[in-house]
């Protein structure tokens, strides 16, 4: 089994992006959650081609499958790019089919309709040790995630209390907690906590950021950035582009693959 490394949403020099692991193959057995422990990734997928008209997508990390995964589909396209040598492709994941490609910047997927919906987040708050600074919603395409604005000076402090903050996440059905501020126009700094999927911290997670810029826009389309891994020293770099009525475009460079 070939496994290539990608640094997703990378920011275009060494040691940037998300390290994740793709897999080209087909008849995939075994556990499939040890891929990206043995890669030295928080993420793998798996690309199925015996289709020829979709590509069949699968997402795991050390605690199992995930219905979906931003950045790991990024990554993906980047590699599908190198295989057959196209600009454009229709994938299969989490219960959709939908489009994804490379372009200008990077490759690009639609990430389906992202919808939002205020919630209690006392116990999430409790577990962050922050204050929020507006209001807090839990959003997501296929599984939500809490949304929780804070000042841009609380944000490289964060240190959660990971336990607390995976049980609270379990009870609310969460899968996650993205933690974001505004740093300038359109331009968000973030940090995602994933205890419940077995990842602490994740340096990149793009579907945070569909979730982020379906919950901003309003009658006119909206484009962000977000930018991410400074904590652990992977900076990255999602950019989203919401429009009216909560589909969402995804987008993010690459770094070239590498065979581990």
């Amino acid at each position: 089994m070939k496994v290539l490394v990608v640094d997703a949403c990378w920011r275009g020099a060494p040691g940037t992006g998300s390290p994740t692991a793709v897999v080209d193959g087909e008849g995939f057995a075994g556990d499939l959650a040890r891929v990206p422990v043995a890669a030295g990734t928080s993420h793998a997928v798996f690309l199925d081609r015996t289709d020829p008209a979709v590509v069949g997508l699968r997402f795991f990390t050390a605690a199992g499958e995930l219905p979906a995964c931003g950045h790991g589909t990024l990554a993906a396209l980047a590699v599908l790019e190198g295989l057959e040598g196209r600009e454009e492709w229709r994938l299969r994941a989490g219960g959709r089919v939908f489009a994804g490609g490379v372009g200008a910047e990077g490759p690009w997927f639609d990430a389906g309709t992202a919808r939002h919906r205020a919630v209690e987040a006392g116990a999430v708050l409790a577990a962050l040790g922050v204050a929020a600074a507006g209001p807090v919603v839990a959003a997501g395409t296929v599984r939500e995630r809490l949304l929780v604005p804070v000042r841009a000076g609380d944000l490289a402090g964060l240190a959660p209390d990971f336990a607390s903050l995976k049980d609270a996440c379990d009870a609310a059905g969460l899968l996650g907690c993205f933690v974001y501020a505004e740093v300038r126009e359109r331009w968000f700094a973030a940090r995602m906590f994933a205890p419940s999927i077995g990842v602490a911290e994740d340096a990149a997670n793009a579907n945070s950021a569909a979730a982020l810029a379906a919950s901003l826009v309003g009658e006119a389309p909206l484009r962000l950035v977000v930018s991410m891994g400074d904590s652990l020293g992977s900076p990255s770099r999602i950019r989203a582009e919401a429009f009216p009525g909560g589909g969402v475009r995804l987008s993010g460079r690459v770094g070239p693959p590498r065979v581990v």
